[in-house]
């Protein structure tokens, strides 16, 4: 029989197939192969036994958290306690596009600031929108469900950014524990810790305890530079070009007219390894 590890805990591995949830266990050549089955995987399995003889090819997969097969990610996004952060949303943003995950990015706290800070970081957004990114508020509930419909879809970003308590606002039935924000630390605590699948308005939702790796080991300079959408709006001149230091490069010129957004183009030289100074 075929389904999806929806729950590993300990040695077991929880498989839904229909309405069904299955506990099964491994076959040890898994093992022995150094084979992980990871929450989000499509399995062939034998129902008697309850055994777990075949994991089927992935779409992607993470290392933390242990997910596959991941259609779109809500990037949790603060105003405030924590703070914005923009180099944070951006390697977010990078991360999933490496994974071919979908973001969208949801924005939380916006009772919590002024109209008036609100402003510069709505002027942000605007720009990320224009690029081609989806932006919703934690607030619009309906929207968020929609998006949901026939996909696969984890919550993740910065602990204290409103994720546990935003799914429980979609979902009272999973009451999750939702974490407080160390003023010392500007951190949230980290309160979930299983990773489960759910179903959840004609989709599926991860839970999982967040993305602890966000940085780009294993990656090239050019992968990281192909996962700013935005650059490959422009023609550049340049053969393969990383966009760092050549004097006629279209991107430069993009970012010196103002066309790409500075901060972007500053994390982007920070995540290669490049000079992350950039002067107007």
């Amino acid at each position: 029989m075929r389904g999806q590890i929806v729950k590993i805990h300990s040695d077991l591995h929880f498989v839904q197939t229909g309405n069904d949830v299955i506990p099964c266990k491994c076959r040890g050549i898994f093992r022995k192969d150094k084979v992980l089955p990871l929450v989000g995987d499509f399995v062939e399995f034998n129902e008697d036994k309850k055994l777990i003889e075949k994991i089927l090819p992935r779409k992607n997969e993470f290392s933390r958290p242990k997910v596959s097969n991941i259609d779109q990610a809500f990037l949790i996004t603060s105003l405030v306690s924590p703070d914005f952060s923009l180099s944070l949303l951006d390697k977010l943003l990078v991360l999933m596009e490496l994974h071919s995950v979908s973001p969208i990015i949801c924005i939380t706290k916006r009772d919590l600031i002024s109209n008036e800070a609100y402003k510069v970081i709505d002027k942000q957004l605007a720009y990320y929108e224009n690029i081609g990114y989806t932006i919703v508020f934690n607030t619009e509930l309906d929207k968020i469900k929609s998006l949901l419909k026939g996909k696969t879809s984890v919550f993740t970003g910065q602990t204290g950014a409103g994720k546990s308590t935003l799914l429980n606002r979609l979902m009272p039935s999973w009451n999750l524990e939702t974490g407080e924000v160390s003023l010392a630390l500007g951190r949230g605590k980290h309160t979930t810790r299983v990773v489960t699948l759910y179903e959840a308005f004609g989709g599926k939702v991860v839970d999982t305890p967040g993305f602890s790796a966000l940085d780009f080991h294993g990656y090239s300079k050019e992968e990281i530079r192909d996962a700013f959408i935005e650059f490959s709006f422009y023609s550049c001149p340049f053969k393969n070009c990383l966009h760092t230091k050549e004097v006629e490069c279209k991107i430069k010129k993009a970012v010196e007219d103002n066309n790409i957004m500075k901060s972007r183009y500053i994390n982007y030289l920070s995540f290669i390894g490049g000079d992350s100074r950039y002067e107007d």
